[in-house]
């Protein structure tokens, strides 16, 4: 218990490396105790996640612990109520719709690249600026241009409801959300405030529907866009009001709570870790940035350029490998199942750790070394699906994959056409959240790239 309390990450590599690809863990003192099997290989996680997805479910205590604080979203929901909201919200994230959200996209991180300018001795904590921007960006998606009240709340509320949720899912005994203690007090405020901006602007939404052209101008905004119908919480507005009345003003918000944060978490860290894995080593950064040159001549990046970006591609991905947002997942088995030649028993929590598998020396050569051409289209066809899965796999997989990637790819194009980067901090201490999380600082200073 103490080991995984302290570093739980550190704790898996060791269980795989001293015991192999299905580890049984005990943890706590007798009568509080927690038993689990964690599973390593690429073969039982497609097992887990993907070809007996049925029989692993969301009924473990991080997820209840999610469900109580952000509701039944799409990241929580199991069953018939799973598959209604993924039916109305698939639309929502199809490759034609994501694409339209590119523009979103390079203006915020045109905001940040010019905002970088200013930079106190030229120099940047990239853990905050990519949350910052990650924020922001899915702000403007789903809120239109109204998006500096959710911003502030989400920045300020979200570490607090977070750190409260994984610290209730791992503690033996849990004391009573109701109960006046600190610990509670704090959640609870900072809940009752990013469900307060969420509640407001999505009945702002649905009372700009009511109006001849559907949108809400805001005097304050005036000038720049308005809010549309397009934006992402009018869409999810719209599927509320079909005849089956699927989603309702709560179902709605839930939504859009997990949209906020854990889109924009995710993101972020890999955002965050791509640049600073750059900044260590300068002469891919090189080979980056001079694709990104060749590739955007004039003007902002495009969907159309994602494409014509695989090297910024590959060096995403690899760090997605050695930084997986999230690290490690967590399922319950329904039934009794064999794993790699090991029993599961009926009832038993069951983890799957990208963190390990991603590190794997059988999978993966050198696995500690930052090596983008990994991920080439013929050595990514020679390896198992799932030797590499930061974003999941199977009924369960990430819904907004292509938005992250998209993101994230013209994020980088924009940031490193704009400056050199050169690491100041050479390593960055991490743990497990609900995502993954940096303890400290990645520190880079800024070159201004002529155009």
């Amino acid at each position: 218990m103490l080991d995984l309390r302290r570093d739980s990450l550190a704790a898996f590599l060791r269980a795989h490396r001293e015991h192999g690809e299905v580890v049984r863990l005990q943890a706590g003192p007798p009568g509080l105790r927690s038993v689990f099997h964690a599973v390593f290989a690429p073969q039982g996680v497609q097992q887990i996640l993907a070809s007996e997805a049925a029989n692993f479910r969301k009924d473990h205590p991080l997820y209840e612990e999610v469900r109580q604080s952000f509701g039944n979203g799409l990241l929580t929901s199991q069953d018939a109520d799973y598959l209604r909201q993924r039916r109305l919200v698939q639309p929502l994230f199809t490759k034609r719709r994501v694409d339209g959200y590119a523009a979103a996209v390079a203006t915020e991180a045109g905001i940040i690249a010019e905002r970088w300018r200013t930079a106190d001795d030229a120099t940047v904590d990239l853990v905050s600026e990519m949350n910052r921007f990650a924020l922001r960006t899915v702000a403007r998606i789903l809120f239109g241009t109204d998006v500096e009240a959710a911003v502030d709340v989400i920045h300020r509320c979200a570490p607090v409801i977070s750190d409260y949720v994984v610290r209730r899912a791992y503690v033996p005994l849990k004391v009573p959300r109701e109960w006046p203690t600190p610990g509670n007090r704090r959640a609870r405020e900072a809940t009752a405030e990013v469900t307060a901006v969420c509640d407001r602007i999505v009945a702002e939404r649905r009372a700009a529907a009511d109006t001849p052209t559907g949108r809400m101008v805001d005097p304050r905004t005036a000038g720049e866009r308005s809010p549309s119908a397009d934006d992402l919480l009018s869409l999810l507005a719209d599927a509320g009001n079909e005849e089956d009345g699927s989603l309702d003003a709560t179902e709605v918000r839930e939504q859009v709570l997990i949209f906020l944060l854990a889109g924009h978490e995710t993101t972020a860290i890999s955002l965050a870790f791509t640049l600073h894995l750059l900044a260590r080593h300068p002469e891919e950064q090189a080979r980056v940035r001079e694709e990104i040159d060749q590739v955007l001549a004039d003007g902002p990046p495009t969907a159309a350029d994602l494409d014509r970006l695989p090297r910024v591609t590959r060096a995403l991905k690899e760090a997605m490998r050695l930084y997986p947002p999230a690290p490690v997942v967590s399922r319950r088995a329904v039934a009794a199942t064999e794993i790699g030649g090991f029993r599961i028993p009926a009832g038993a929590d069951v983890v799957v750790a990208p963190w390990v598998t991603h590190r794997s020396p059988e999978l993966w050569a050198d696995p500690e070394r930052f090596d983008p051409d990994r991920f080439t289209p013929e050595r990514e066809a020679g390896r198992h699906r799932y030797a590499w899965f930061p974003f999941g796999g199977g009924p369960r997989a990430c819904i907004g994959q292509h938005f992250s990637m998209l993101e994230s790819v013209l994020a980088l194009a924009t940031l490193l056409r704009s400056y050199e980067l050169d690491a100041v901090d050479e390593e960055v201490p991490v743990s497990a959240g609900i995502t993954l999380q940096a303890t400290g600082p990645a520190r880079v200073r800024l070159r201004p790239h002529p155009l």
